[in-house]
């Protein structure tokens, strides 16, 4: 049912992205039609620039028509012999030193050690063979032109189309093989960093009881040994025979205990950490928010917090945080009831009980008939996961329309509050006065199951290799018409700019206080308030007219750059949510979009210019 709902929008972004994408590719080669009739008409004059256009044009298909794999594959092999030459492996080698050493500084006993492990392998890996690529692919291609050496690796002259897809094509496998070597040491590296167990012995139990006052064979909550600088506590019940048990949640997981008794002694055995490598699937509502009178408002009110992430709601009044979801079923959560999780942040206007968490409630209703569950008591777990199972039998509200004291009639949860159409809401509110609750949209969600881990976690490795495919391909192409530092710097203001796309959006609709460039250098220099408006005049008519072409040109070079962080799945695999098939396709067809028209501008700028001199 997750796939279901996922599909149509997936095919929804097909057909406005493929649009988008072929209206903004033809643009692109109108514009650059234009450019080469304008150089061809300065060069060759009026009468024959157009038809030099269009036969360079032709020629550039006719290339691309008729690209060999055999010469493909010859140059690529050479991209990877020059590759080994320049000393690629020493990243290799860098990568299984420092992944060696990690261990020493990396502490499994922090609070999420699972969060810092991932985080850490992933992003080192990209910061190792990012740069490489980016390397490799600038430096290449000038080399070989001002040394001649592109046509002695074949016996036929080869193609500009060629000569650019081998580069790629030899880069990129240089590369693949890199991550898969980095991807299988960087797991083993997680998983023997984080596995361990811990122990529990009869004299633990008979100390715990003797310390608690009670009788022996009663249960009792015991303490296992500390490792990894935590312990779990586990109720045990020294009467009872062989059992299986679980210990509380501690830094994320827990553990399987099983419980051996003989006549002579208890054996208790701790199975590995549980729910610490994971891959959830997550089944998100779209949020909305009633005010503090219960009316509908666009967003909860604003606390001071500078992150605009979150919007809050006040304690005991009106307002509500509500979740509506969709697609939901007894198919999709066949374990009887509706798994829930939620991270939440909690505003404190007065300090109030320093040591009681801040009071909530959950209200399940169904949107089309009305019908409430009774309030789901709760206290808030400031930012970390608080895990819940709804049971599908709850209490029905005794008043609809307000909330209800307990004593409700029992009403199952997928017949009464779910529609036809598996539809349900869920109300969050702050039960505290005076104090509040911030949520966002994917801070509440039901988890439909768990995936596999490892496969989520080459899910990671691939985004990263989605990332370097793109800068090769950008770094191969500048260097097509670019000396060695600029394309290297001209790849480089590519890859910045995509990692920080959502900054140059606000900067472009000049959303930002400050205003555009020329007018925050003004402020700069001057030591003026970026939020109180410039002096009329002069100065600040031509600054504001400069910063209006800056952005507009801002705005289409947004358009040009690939968003570089989309395609970087670190946090998902840290933060243990499953990388759907979806979001694969969408970041593959994205990549692919940028790939085509690149490459053909490649081809191009390699055509124009003279190979060999």
């Amino acid at each position: 049912m997750v796939v279901e709902t996922e599909i149509p929008r997936f095919l929804l972004w097909l057909s406005d992205g493929l649009l988008g994408w072929l209206i903004a590719v033809a643009i692109v080669i109108a514009a650059a039609g234009a450019v080469m009739t304008f150089v061809s008409i300065m060069r060759h004059g009026l009468k024959p620039a157009p038809g030099r256009v269009w036969r360079l044009l032709l020629s550039i298909g006719a290339d691309v028509v008729r690209i060999s794999p055999r010469r493909v594959w010859a140059l690529g092999w050479l991209a990877v012999k020059e590759s080994l030459r320049r000393r690629v492996v020493v990243v290799f080698i860098v990568f299984f030193v420092i992944t060696s050493f990690a261990g020493w500084f990396l502490d499994p006993g922090s609070d999420y050690p699972a969060r810092l492990y991932l985080s850490f392998v992933l992003t080192t890996t990209s910061y190792l063979v990012l740069p490489l690529a980016l390397f490799l692919s600038a430096f290449s291609l000038p080399a070989d032109i001002r040394n001649r050496t592109l046509h002695t690796i074949v016996t036929k002259p080869v193609r500009p189309s060629e000569v650019v897809l081998g580069r790629i094509v030899g880069f990129v496998a240089v590369a693949s093989a890199l991550l898969v070597f980095m991807g299988l040491i960087s797991y083993v590296f997680v998983t023997r960093g984080l596995a361990h167990t811990h122990e529990l012995t009869t004299d633990d139990v008979d100390q715990a009881v003797s310390q608690t006052g009670g009788k022996a064979g009663d249960p009792v909550r015991v303490l296992t040994s500390r490792v990894h600088n935590h312990q779990h506590e586990i109720i045990v019940d020294p009467a009872s025979g062989d059992e299986i048990l679980e210990t509380a949640i501690q830094q994320g997981h827990k553990h399987a205990v099983t419980i051996t008794a003989t006549e002579d002694e208890t054996s208790y055995e701790f199975g590995p950490p549980q729910d610490m490598l994971v891959a959830r699937v997550p089944v998100y509502g779209k949020l909305r928010f009633l005010d503090r009178r219960g009316y509908p408002a666009e967003k909860g009110i604003n606390v001071g917090d500078e992150w605009g992430y979150r919007s809050y709601i006040e304690g005991q009044t009106g307002a509500r945080a509500i979740w509506t979801f969709e697609g939901i079923s007894e198919d999709t959560f066949p374990g009887g009831g509706l798994p829930l999780e939620m991270t939440l942040a909690v505003f404190r206007s007065h300090k109030g009980k320093i040591d009681q968490g801040i009071g909530g409630s959950l209200v399940f209703e169904n949107p089309d008939s009305g019908v409430r569950s009774e309030q789901i008591p709760f206290t808030a777990k400031e930012f970390k996961t608080d895990k819940r199972f709804i049971p599908r039998t709850l209490k029905k509200a005794a008043s609809e329309g307000e909330d209800a004291v307990a004593g409700g009639t029992e009403i199952d949860l997928f017949d009464d509050l779910v529609t036809e159409d598996g539809r349900v809401e869920i109300h969050l509110r702050c039960v505290d006065r005076q104090q509040c609750f911030g949520v966002a949209q994917a801070d509440l969600y039901l988890r439909a199951r768990d995936a596999s881990f490892a496969a989520n976690f080459a899910k990671g490795y691939f985004g990263i290799w989605l990332q370097v495919v793109l800068v090769i391909v950008f770094g191969v192409t500048f260097s097509t018409f670019l000396s060695e530092p600029v394309a290297m710097i001209a790849t480089t203001g590519m890859v910045i700019g995509g990692l920080f796309r959502e900054f140059m959006i606000k900067l472009a609709a000049n959303d930002l206080p400050g205003g555009g460039p020329v007018e925050a250098l003004i402020r700069l220099v001057t030591q003026q308030n970026v939020v109180t408006e410039m002096e009329p005049g002069l100065r600040t008519d031509v600054a504001k007219m400069i910063d209006g072409a800056l952005l507009k040109c801002l705005e289409v070079l947004i358009r040009i750059v690939p968003d570089f962080g989309q395609f970087g799945y670190a946090n998902y695999v840290a933060y243990g949510f499953d990388i759907s098939a979806n979001m694969l396709a969408i970041r593959m067809l994205t990549a692919l979009g940028y790939f085509l028209p690149v490459f053909l501008a490649g081809c191009l700028f390699l055509k124009v210019r003279e190979v060999a001199r």
